[in-house]
């Protein structure tokens, strides 16, 4: 399953991304937060804070430098 998550956010980088100009609101970009947190905390926890950030993407939302946390639960 963690495999298949980060090939999920790898196609994306590679092949959906690409065709928009970048707008990215945070920094790492939710893809690369994505594939950083399933690889530190797994498919279940890591998709669920990946799932979190991607939804955090909206105009009304300031965005900024926004890491995956250390530890399980994340401190917020």
């Amino acid at each position: 399953m963690k495999t298949a998550l980060v090939k999920l956010f790898r196609f994306y980088q590679r092949f959906i991304s690409p065709l928009s100009p970048p707008s990215c609101r945070f920094y790492p970009t939710c893809s690369h937060y994505g594939i950083e947190a399933v690889e530190k905390h797994g498919a279940l926890k890591g998709g669920f804070l990946a799932m979190r950030r991607i939804l955090s993407c909206h105009p009304f939302h300031k965005g900024g430098v926004d890491f995956v946390p250390e530890k399980w639960p994340p401190e917020k």
